[in-house]
């Protein structure tokens, strides 16, 4: 069947039983794969045919489910990461090296923003930051003869700021890079990146995804529609010879839908070894199978809860995308018509002190270092996910120390509302 519905491919896509074999995706718990031959086995490790050899490269059962993953977002090409901070470095990492320069979004998440501005710096990757709200004219004085991708968040974890993808993609394009988008928080069944103009969408399959708070892992899925030959100066690394595989050209040897997820996998997996293990790539799985109807679920408390605390005297803020009165809500109708997400930021009068106060009157939701899945939890990000960020940078980023950020699940939302009320 063509052009299934997002729901069928939740549950049908990237995998299917021929006659006699399992229904459910199998676990290959197995770290080696057997070969009659040395010369059956030297073909894997030349690129010259497919199949699996070691797991810490690929593994059968991952594929099944990054197969589904790339059919939901509408890609080429998809791939299974240890978590999704390791999706996001190696989504960048591919493509950048010493010299080179990034474009990103100031209002990502705080793990991702250290991993640019820190860690990535101190390997001669520099970044400019820049506010999700920019115009075309600050987002074009952004970028440098050396910038090799754009990036940022659908919806910004935990700020809220919808990312325009239309804009940014447009201006990734016209500099010859591709534009990667973080699409974690709506995912693929309230917004595909891809199709307003994205190349590269990760996920932390953490959340949503798994929906259960049971697997940490990533995902990257390449669009296969960025031309990589086009601008072949600024991507050597897909388009001149990889000397640890022979001599292989990625663009020339895998096409233009292959050549960036073949490298990401035979390179950077196979000398970093982030890879999920099949057993959380099964419960992933599991959770994937119901996505399109928790999330419908997710979002429709998100804005009973964001409606709600709009209404108190005790908050003095509200963000959610997908309240009318919300900034970001005109993007969100565009790129998200069905619902956002079930993730609401909100600071109450007081600032740390109230917000500290406040969570721990909570009774149904959780003071956790989470967020999107089955169970309401809450946290403070600026004394957690975000506490390297300095106040300045905090306050780039949308983020007053007081901030809430709550995750409601799957709850009734009359108990989270009377949860909230009792607490406030």
């Amino acid at each position: 069947m063509e052009n299934q519905k997002i729901g069928t491919k939740c549950v049908q896509a990237g995998y299917q039983p021929g006659n006699g074999e399992p229904r459910e995706i199998p676990i290959i718990q197995s770290t080696t794969f057997k070969y009659d031959t040395s010369e059956d086995m030297g073909k894997l490790f030349d690129l010259e045919a497919s199949g699996y050899f070691y797991t810490r490269l690929q593994n059968p059962t991952n594929d099944y489910v990054a197969a589904k993953i790339t059919a939901l977002e509408g890609g080429a090409a998809g791939m299974l990461t240890s978590s999704g901070q390791a999706a996001n470095f190696f989504a960048l990492f591919n493509i950048c090296e010493t010299g080179s320069h990034i474009v990103a979004s100031s209002s990502i998440y705080g793990g991702t923003f250290n991993l640019l501005a820190v860690t990535m710096k101190k390997m001669g990757i520099e970044t400019t930051f820049v506010s999700p709200d920019c115009t075309k004219e600050e987002l074009e004085s952004a970028f440098r003869d050396n910038t090799r991708a754009v990036f940022g968040e659908t919806i910004a974890n935990p700020a809220l700021t919808v990312l325009d993808i239309e804009k940014f993609a447009s201006a990734a394009h016209a500099h010859g890079v591709p534009l990667i988008v973080d699409n974690t928080f709506p995912t693929p069944v309230h917004c595909r990146p891809i199709e307003w103009g994205a190349d590269i969408v990760t996920h932390s399959t953490t959340k949503y995804m798994d929906g259960h708070g049971v697997a940490v892992g990533g995902a990257l899925v390449d669009s296969g529609k960025f031309d990589w030959t086009k601008h072949a100066e600024k991507f050597p690394g897909l388009t001149t010879p990889d000397d640890s595989y022979h001599g292989i050209v990625y663009t020339e040897k895998f096409g233009q839908a292959g050549a960036f997820i073949t490298k990401c996998t035979s390179q950077l997996m196979r000398d970093l070894g982030c890879i999920q293990s099949p057993q959380n790539a099964f419960y992933l799985n599991l959770g994937l199978e119901s996505l399109h109807v928790r999330m419908k679920r997710h979002a429709e408390n998100g804005l009973a809860v964001a409606a709600f605390l709009e209404q108190q005297p005790q908050v003095k803020h509200v963000s959610f995308p997908g309240l009318p009165g919300d900034p970001y809500h005109a993007l969100a109708q565009k790129y998200m018509p069905d619902g956002t997400c079930g993730v609401v930021s909100f600071e109450v009068e007081g600032g740390r002190k109230a917000a500290e106060t406040f969570m721990g009157r909570l009774k149904l939701a959780a003071i956790e270092t989470h967020v999107a899945d089955a169970r309401t939890c809450c946290l403070n990000p600026a004394t957690s996910t975000h506490r390297q960020m300095t106040d300045e940078q905090l306050a780039a980023a949308g983020i007053p120390a007081g901030l809430i950020r709550i995750s409601c699940g799957l709850e009734d939302k009359e108990d989270l509302i009377a949860d909230l009320a009792q607490a406030l």
